[in-house]
């Protein structure tokens, strides 16, 4: 029972005793998969950690160091540490279990092994994808209290990155923010330390997928301006087909995009478009009606006529009956009705005109729209590229 005690207790510290000082620092081997849709990032890492334990000093050995066999690890006691924000981890044993364990004269311990962990992240993406976003790693102990275990980074050298290491995505900035995040449970009060990767998003994958495609659609919609107004089928078919292409890139957007309930900066960005598209398929139904009116201003004259027809024969009728049975005041009977004055008929020089000023109406329309559209796309891109890219990306840095 007492060997038990031993191996429990920490390494040197007795009742009234300073707690142990446990230093770290890793090295990245690689980072990357980041994942906006479960919001993590996976990472490959060296966590080095050093302290001492007076019981493991010797002196009868000549060198200043001595590697030992992972195994002896269970021998020894070990900080009992653990990754705060870890959804997942493993060891790596290929081909050998990846660990180091060497011991120096004054009995300091250095313990190295190789770690490959999905850590959370959480992300703000309402710039996405002109964002930059700032992930944690969380290095804390499990059940011994500050009391007894304290970490600490490495003075020089805590973070290290690999030479050449690239991520698909993002760019890491160079500067680390080490510090500390001690939590503060029921059971008492826990070490932990931490350290903050910045990364910005390079969005060359989304212009070429996503931004320049929808440009280019909207661009299209366009097209109808110049087409003939009596060429409905074109029109229609360019525009209908227009809008679904933008709904399909529209919905390919989120696809890899957590269900977040505010709005991005892409969403803004794919909304306007599928609106000026959609506005570009509402403008020749405008064109098609006003080019109508002079067939429905003509069909109503008609209409007007046939009833003038209908009313005038009544009345001539009415008229012939009256004037055989009811006599005036002086003794003489109606002899004639006075029929009521017939519409004046258009001719085929009026029907023209009419026509040609309604067709003129709708070509203007066709006109102004050639120009009202492209530019207001361009008033929205420039206050769009400057909202995210200047004011918005300057706010963030800031921060």
């Amino acid at each position: 029972m007492q060997y038990f005690y031993q191996q429990l207790r920490l390494c040197h510290r007795d009742d009234h005793g300073p707690p142990v000082n446990v230093t770290c620092n890793i090295f990245i081997n690689s980072f990357g998969s980041i994942a906006e849709t479960t919001m993590d990032y996976r990472v490959n890492i060296f966590l080095r950690q050093k302290w001492n334990d007076p019981r493991l000093a010797y002196s009868k050995y000549p060198d200043s160091s001595l590697d030992l066999d992972p195994s002896m690890l269970d021998s020894i006691w070990k900080p009992d540490l653990f990754f705060a924000n870890e959804k997942g981890a493993n060891f790596h044993d290929v081909t050998t279990d990846n660990k180091l364990l060497r011991i120096f004269k004054d009995g300091t311990v250095l313990y190295s092994i190789r770690l490959t962990l999905i850590l959370s992240c959480p992300m703000d993406l309402k710039n996405f994808p002109m964002d930059s976003q700032t992930c944690t790693m969380q290095l804390e102990s499990f059940g011994y209290t500050m009391n007894d275990l304290v970490f600490e980074w490495l003075e020089n050298g805590a973070v290290q990155v690999s030479e050449g290491l690239t991520l698909p995505q993002f760019i890491m900035r160079e500067e680390k923010e080490l510090g500390y995040c001690t939590k503060h449970y029921n059971t008492g009060k826990f070490t932990c330390i931490e350290v903050k990767f910045h990364l910005e998003r390079q969005m060359g994958y989304y212009l070429i997928q996503m931004y320049i495609p929808s440009l280019l659609i909207v661009i299209l919609s366009w097209v109808s301006f110049w087409i003939n107004m009596d060429a409905a089928p074109a029109r229609v078919a360019l525009g209908i087909t227009t809008v679904l292409t933008m709904t399909t890139q529209s919905s390919g957007s989120r696809a890899s995009l957590p269900k977040v309930s505010y709005v991005k900066a892409i969403d803004i960005w794919m909304a306007v478009c599928l609106l000026f598209v959609f506005a570009a398929l509402l403008e020749y139904a405008g064109v098609n009606f006003v080019s109508r009116q002079q067939k429905e201003f003509l069909r109503l004259r008609r209409r007007q006529r046939r009833n003038h027809k209908e009313e005038e024969g009544r009345f001539n009728l009415a008229g012939y009956n009256m004037s055989q049975c009811m006599p005036t005041k002086d003794g003489s009977a109606v002899k004639n009705a006075v029929p009521a004055p017939n519409p004046q008929r258009s001719t085929p020089k009026d029907i023209d005109a009419m026509r040609k000023k309604f067709v003129d109406r709708a070509k203007r329309i066709d006109t102004i729209s050639r120009a009202a559209f492209p530019l207001a796309f361009l008033i929205f891109n420039v206050f769009y590229w400057i909202t995210y890219k200047i004011i918005r990306h300057e706010d963030v840095h800031k921060q």
